[in-house]
């Protein structure tokens, strides 16, 4: 199929919306989003018009003098991102993939918006400062590496851990289901992986619809959510000191496990919801992929053999910016494995080869190798998955 400069184009139905610098180019049909800047949208409206590339070439570079204007270039890039149906009355090769209804349609909008309102955002800001002053003015409920340490059998620690672990994953995930079903759009739950950890991950694709402001509150729904437990967890713990042991020592596992995952959201290297609301506010969306491309002038282990990531006019001050909390992330992680990581791994590998040596009884030796049986397959299991990466 050749295009030339009398070539006409019929393109598929799309949603255009302004975006903080830029446009967002919705294909309904497959549901894909696009950036793209106001020529590239003067462009388009015009070939809905009917006018062939030459002619829009020329209106173009009156109109915009500055730009280097190629309409050729620019429609071979339309066809390649399967927005043309047919080109001078001849379709296009591509199967177009109809997308997916979305799963959770079954969840009302309205009890999204009983979750997620105008009043309810301003309270979940609230039990954040509230939570930060009850660990200002009662240090010691603030999280300990021991926290997990809840019984003597390590197993047993590990279970009830990832047991916890996985219901506030839950609850958090279902902060953002809900905060977009606030706006009557579809997600869907799926699997993904940060660094080690496997994770599960709410689809906000369809948020691209929306204002910049309104895609902040299904950035920090998860976060929200995870604020009002940990405001539940501290009140209960404060009020009750001497209540049983096991739940209190269960709802401390419940604020460690939920220190530990805000302070990861803060780790810029990875896409985290803080992230997500960075390149958002800021309106740079290929902010990781411009900062690790300018990093790695200092730091080549970044370098992506694949094509150079295109920064926008104004972009610079905002990548170069996030370079710097992308290593500020990295510490942060560092130093989690300092405080937390490393010496909760000294404290149970100690007490296990403690009991594989000097056994006290035989349930304790038996745990000492379940849990070291446990050990070699997490790490066999991540060896795997680094080699087949």
């Amino acid at each position: 199929m050749k295009v030339t400069l009398r070539s006409q184009f019929t393109l598929y139905p799309l949603s255009i919306q302004k975006d903080k610098k830029n446009y967002i180019v919705e294909e309904p049909v497959s549901g894909d989003f696009f950036e793209m800047p106001e020529i590239c949208i003067d462009a388009i409206e015009r070939i809905n018009k009917g006018q062939p590339l030459g002619e829009i070439e020329r209106e173009l570079q009156e109109k915009y003098p500055d730009e280097d204007v190629d309409m050729i270039e620019f429609g071979g890039q339309l066809i390649e991102l399967g927005l043309v149906q047919e080109v001078d009355g001849e379709k296009t090769p591509q199967k177009k993939e109809i997308q997916a209804s979305g799963g959770f349609t079954w969840i009302p909008s309205s009890v999204g918006r009983f979750f997620f309102n105008g009043i309810t955002n301003k309270i979940f800001l609230v039990l954040l400062l509230i939570n930060i002053s009850i660990f200002v003015l009662n240090p010691g409920l603030f999280p300990h590496y021991k926290d997990i340490f809840l019984f003597d059998s390590m197993m047993l620690n590990i279970i009830t851990y990832m047991l916890i672990s996985l219901v506030l994953i839950i609850i958090h995930e279902f902060g953002h289901i809900l905060a977009i079903r606030s706006y009557n759009l579809p997600t869907k739950l799926g699997i993904g992986n940060r660094l080690i950890f496997v994770v599960f991950e709410t689809d906000l694709t369809a948020a691209w619809k929306l204002a910049p402001r309104q895609r902040n509150i299904l950035y920090f729904a998860g976060m929200s959510f995870e604020q009002a437990v940990v405001v539940i967890a501290l009140t209960i713990q404060l009020l009750f000191p001497e209540a049983n042991a096991i739940l209190i020592g269960i709802l401390g596992i419940v604020v460690f496990d939920i220190f530990i995952k805000t302070l990861y959201q803060c780790c810029f290297y990875m896409k985290t919801d803080i992230y997500y609301f960075v390149e958002n506010s800021t309106g740079a969306y290929n902010l990781m992929e411009s900062g690790k491309q300018y990093l790695s002038k200092w730091l080549p282990f970044l370098r992506n053999d694949s094509s150079e990531v295109e920064t926008f006019d104004g972009e610079q001050r905002v990548v170069r910016m996030f370079s710097v909390f992308y290593i500020v992330g990295i510490l942060l992680t560092l130093s989690l494995m300092i405080f937390y990581f490393l010496p909760q791994a000294y404290y149970a590998y100690s007490h296990v080869f403690l009991n594989i040596l000097s056994p006290t009884t035989s349930s304790a030796l038996w745990d000492a190798i379940a849990f070291l049986g446990q050990t070699v397959l997490l790490v066999g299991l991540l060896v795997y998955a680094r080699r087949k990466a």
